[in-house]
């Protein structure tokens, strides 16, 4: 066997193991969410408390992808990767003793806290696994870098979906505490296999200083500012607003809430995963420019201000809120793919830890302007006012990819 060969494989296993965890992660994460935002919404709290709830959870996804991306090229994507799966057993054993007999002024600090534990390991798996990919995939293979990012994120996001309803039916079935439970001991099962994965990907051999942290890129530093408003134009009514809006307004269960959304995340999965075929047959056949995210940017615009008109015409809800549902969700993967692929087809191999990191950075803060607005805006204006919120957010990412310049073009290999 040749030496092309052989690193093929290699790089074939240590995808597979980055893909595996990264999915492990996924399903708890989602479970967690759906399972945080539904038990503490029954006892009680208001839809601006349970927004709180994941306050730090974001602000620590921000650091962490800033740090992360530091700690990855200083010492390899492997210790972020299986950090950030250790640290989310930490915060889902954190969280069982909080029950009803807790006060909410010490429930929810200690929710926060152990939610920034659950941000700082979301963020550090996501930015691993990413930088892993670019790592694996050869610079002059484009098309094939595009086909196995919108692979692992759109996996990852029906997974993410899978999780939701996890996290309802966990809650059902087993109670808060047996929940969490059953939730580490995955986990744990997943950080076992750590010792397959080589400590060394992603390691850069020169010390990187502080200020490198920070996107010398100007093409990474307009992608991240898009980035933070269209995240944080899904988040803002879809974190609390929208299964709040569904449990208190349309009488929905527990379990409808949580398989709703789990088949919305999942289909929104599967058409991120299916983005470069659709795009190479309906397209010039070559990989994202910057005026592909530009035309699905301005598709996006119209559709949470559409949404927000047919409620206040008073429209039925449930149809009005299934039906947009579904068509942001495919414009909306449509957008996230182009930005996946796009953030490493602008991005040198030696630089793609601190360029993801950066780039996931602006991710984090778009949600956390997503998530506290969700529950204030909601609170103060109910879910029509999340949506026009929302319509902002997306104008707002549409104009500042207007100075995106295209990526460099490189020689394509064919796939194998």
């Amino acid at each position: 066997m040749d030496s092309s060969s052989t690193n093929n494989n290699i790089g074939i296993r240590n995808y597979a193991l980055v893909t595996a965890a990264y999915w492990g992660f996924t399903v708890t994460d989602g479970a967690l969410r759906m399972l945080v935002l539904l038990y503490f919404h029954t006892l009680g709290y208001t839809p601006l408390e349970v927004a709180m709830l994941f306050l730090f959870y974001e602000i620590f996804g921000i650091v962490t992808n800033l740090l992360g991306g530091w700690i990855g090229a200083r010492f390899g994507v492997k210790l972020t990767l299986y950090g950030g799966i250790a640290l989310q057993i930490v915060a889902l054993l954190l969280l069982t003793p909080v029950n009803d007999s807790w006060a909410i002024t010490l429930a929810v600090p200690y929710v926060m806290l152990a939610q920034a534990f659950s941000g700082i390991a979301k963020d550090l798996t996501k930015m691993s696994s990413k930088s892993a990919i670019r790592l694996v995939i050869p610079q002059n293979a484009q098309s094939a870098l595009f086909k196995w990012v919108a692979i692992l994120t759109g996996s990852k996001n029906s997974l993410k979906g899978v999780g939701f309803f996890l996290g309802g039916l966990l809650l059902s079935a087993f109670g808060y505490v047996n929940a969490l439970l059953i939730m580490a001991a995955g986990l744990f099962v997943v950080l076992l296999s750590s010792r397959w994965l080589p400590s060394g990907m992603g390691k850069l051999k020169a010390k990187v200083k502080f200020r490198q942290l920070f996107s010398k890129s100007p093409e990474i530093n307009i992608l991240s500012g898009a980035r933070f408003f269209l995240f944080g134009a899904r988040d803002v009514w879809f974190v609390v607003g929208l299964p709040v809006f569904l449990y208190s307004v349309l009488n929905w269960s527990f379990q409808l809430v949580g398989g709703y959304l789990a088949i919305w995340v999942i289909g929104y999965g599967l058409v991120q995963s299916l983005a470069p075929t659709v795009l190479r047959k309906f397209g010039s056949g070559q990989p994202p420019q910057a005026g592909t995210i530009r035309f699905w940017t301005g598709i996006l615009i119209g559709i949470p201000a559409a949404i927000a008109l047919t409620l206040t015409l008073n429209l039925p809800a449930g149809p009005t809120i299934i039906t947009g549902l579904l068509i942001f969700g495919i414009v909306f993967a449509f957008n996230s793919a182009v930005h996946s692929y796009l953030v490493l087809a602008y991005t040198e191999d030696d630089q793609v830890a601190l360029n993801v990191g950066f780039y996931y950075m602006a991710n984090s803060g778009g949600r956390l302007l997503g998530t506290v607005f969700s529950g204030l805006i909601f609170q103060l204006y109910g879910l029509v006012g999340c949506l026009w919120v929302s319509t902002l957010f997306v104008l707002l990412a549409e104009l500042i990819t207007l100075k995106l310049p295209n990526p460099p073009k490189v020689v394509e290999v064919a796939e194998g």
